[in-house]
């Protein structure tokens, strides 16, 4: 493919040339036929087609915004000459980043690393990675593509924040279900011995009274679920603020799972990801990394069809500036659920939040901002 300094040449030499023979000016045609000359080096550079085998991973694959993460390219010259310099090119979402490859003896093999993008959230397609070759002029480029493609996901970035407030206190001898783990010290209910039960939980009045076996069937006690919600919808965003609202979003998520919570994350565009307690948090964190605001998204209205799974739970609402009417859904749902929080982003005024019955409001403008505040309010 020819290059746009190749054009230039290319026009340069049919004009010197027609112009060094209509002025009868030998210098004009001395210097048209060097530029062609010059096309006819790089056409003949460019027979020299580079053999290579190469190999690409990333290190690592899911980062956090604004950590690094790194490629590493490993080149082979499979051919009996020796390969000429090569540029390649990584495609990364929609950006390019360009890494320069040495000449290469017969035979040898090479490796390097180049930094990969990672200033913003996003779930980023990397590759193919284009192989260009190209004469020392830059007049001529001819590039090949590897098919490797590897994803490299972009989490939001976590604040350290309190869980979402749930009204009440961790209790030993709390709420308990027939599914929870046992080995817990609430005592369920009673039921027929298994071999390999603790002889020190046989009940001797209910085995003497039934005539079977009895244990007491005792369980970790029931947590109160935490439910995120992530209004994705565009019309309560201005400029970047939406990237605000997911790490804010991602912060309650993270944080109610680090401290032992069960953690559903839902989105008003319908996502649902569920973290049960003690549970890694990469599920919610891929999830959040690819989410994005859209014009038919229902908005906080999506709010009047969830219902917790479990009674007691708490919920926490991430929203930018919604209007009065998309804020009052929350005060409609507020029954359903043991505790409520409204967290609104991109209020450039300072002024206080929207009041919702019931529930803590937090306004404010960045998720930064929102660090600071929500920790002092959540420890009075």
């Amino acid at each position: 493919m020819i290059t746009k300094s190749g054009i230039a040449m290319a026009v340069a030499t049919v004009v010197l040339v027609v112009a060094g023979a209509v002025l009868d000016y030998p210098e004009l045609l001395a210097l048209g036929l060097a530029a062609g000359v010059a096309l006819l080096f790089a056409a003949g550079w460019m027979l020299v087609t580079p053999d290579v085998t190469l190999s690409r991973e990333i290190h690592p694959p899911r980062v956090f915004e604004g950590d690094g993460a790194r490629a590493l390219i490993a080149v082979t010259n499979a051919a009996r000459r020796r390969s000429p310099p090569i540029l390649a090119a990584e495609s990364v979402g929609d950006r390019t980043v360009a890494v320069a490859l040495p000449s290469l003896a017969p035979g040898s093999r090479f490796s390097a690393t180049y930094p990969l993008p990672t200033d913003r959230r996003g779930v980023f397609e990397v590759g193919p990675l284009v192989v260009g070759h190209s004469d020392p002029l830059r007049l001529l480029h001819v590039g090949r593509a590897f098919p490797s493609r590897s994803m490299l996901r972009v989490h939001p970035r976590i604040h350290p924040v309190g869980p979402l407030p749930t009204g009440g206190s961790p209790d030993m001898d709390g709420p308990t279900s027939a599914t929870a783990p046992q080995g817990g010290v609430a005592f369920h209910s009673l039921r027929e011995y298994v071999r390999g039960d603790d002889l020190r939980l046989i009940h001797w009045r209910s085995t003497a009274r039934s005539g079977r076996m009895m244990v007491r069937h005792n369980v970790v006690p029931n947590e109160p679920r935490m439910m995120v919600v992530l209004d994705t919808s565009e019309s309560p965003y201005q400029g970047d603020y939406f990237e605000d609202a997911v790490r804010v979003a991602a912060s309650l998520a993270v944080s109610g799972c680090q401290r032992g919570f069960p953690v559903e994350l839902h989105t008003t565009g319908g996502t649902r990801v569920v973290a049960e307690s003690g549970q890694d948090t990469t599920s919610v964190l891929d999830a959040l990394a690819g989410v994005r605001p859209g014009p038919d998204d229902p908005g906080l209205t999506a709010l009047l069809r969830m219902v917790p799974r479990e009674e007691g739970a708490a919920l926490g609402v991430v929203t930018g500036q919604p209007p009065g009417a998309k804020i009052s859904v929350i005060s409609a749902v507020r029954a359903r659920f043991a505790m409520a929080s409204l967290v609104c982003v991109g209020e450039e005024h300072g002024r206080p939040g929207p009041p919702v019955r019931g529930a803590l409001v937090v306004n404010v403008r960045t998720s930064t901002d929102f660090a600071s505040v929500w920790n002092a309010s959540v420890r009075r």
